[in-house]
């Protein structure tokens, strides 16, 4: 079974998300628990948490096809002290936040260097930044996300990823999400069913499909490998519908969120529901 939806708006609360999902054709969806582009969030208290576990009973959304995001202020391998215990209680608390939605994912990305210490370094504290966070809660899982390379953002190569996950104590705990468009600009070719079939070897092969546990769909905007994160609307850009129609008819990409971050809102449901005729659910 494929479970689909996309990044969706939590304005006015968490619990809207749900309804958001369920208006595009979704049985998937992404959401921010808190503002993103703030450090601090108010807690949240029962009457939210009670009426989002009840938004997805009523919109028939399982709470482990949703894979909420964590700040984008965080960075887990923050060559600073002070900066990198500001993020680890940050991310402290997107787990819990997790938890008390009752929500088993929590995807993120990883880390950056900024040019102060190794990769390898980077790669370590991350490694202990999560390690920390799961020593501190008991059901969420880590999902680290594969990231276009950008700057000195660390996780543009399965060989990252791999590094990281190495490093983690509760492997049960720890999971991968593959964004299509960073994938490709980072250097893995998609443009149709070969190439995805090959690149998906390497990721098998150097990380594990065990750890693949929710995947981003979006197209590119710009060329391959050329480090930019620029989304682009499915088959509008440099990787074409061929990736995508492999994707929903191999069953390895099955009993996972596949999340769109695609650039126009508006095509949501259009994509969603040719992405499902590919897929072979009723």
């Amino acid at each position: 079974m494929k479970y689909i939806g996309a990044h969706v708006s939590a304005a006015g609360g968490v619990f809207n998300a749900p309804k958001n999902a369920y208006d595009i054709g979704a049985n998937a969806f992404a959401l921010f628990t808190k503002n993103q582009r703030r450090w601090e969030a108010k807690a949240l208290d029962e009457n939210t948490i009670r009426k989002f576990k009840a938004a997805c009973m009523r919109y028939k959304i399982d709470t482990k096809n949703i894979l909420p995001h964590d700040s984008y202020l965080i960075n887990l391998g923050h060559p600073e002290e002070e900066a990198l215990q500001k993020s680890r209680l940050a991310f402290l608390d997107e787990m819990q936040r997790c938890e008390q939605l009752g929500l088993s994912l929590l995807n993120f990305h990883p880390g950056s260097h900024l040019k102060k210490i190794t990769e390898q370094d980077c790669l370590k504290r991350i490694a202990e930044s999560i390690n920390l966070a799961l020593q501190q809660t008991t059901s969420v899982c880590a999902v680290i996300e594969n990231t276009a390379g950008q700057g000195t953002n660390l996780g543009y190569r399965f060989e990252h990823l791999a590094t990281i996950i190495e490093k983690i104590d509760d492997k049960q705990r720890v999971g991968v999400c593959i964004d299509t468009c960073h994938t490709f600009v980072s250097g893995y070719d998609l443009r149709g069913a070969n190439a995805t079939e090959a690149t998906f070897k390497a990721y098998s092969d150097i990380v594990g499909f065990e750890y693949l546990r929710a995947m981003h769909i979006n197209d590119s905007k710009v060329p391959f490998a050329s480090r930019v994160d620029r989304h682009a609307p499915l088959g509008a850009g440099e990787i074409g519908w061929g990736c995508f129609e492999f994707l929903m008819k191999d069953p390895r990409f099955d009993g996972i969120p596949l999340i769109l971050e695609t650039t126009d809102e508006t095509l949501w449901p259009t994509e969603i529901k040719r992405l499902k005729q590919w897929s072979n659910d009723d």
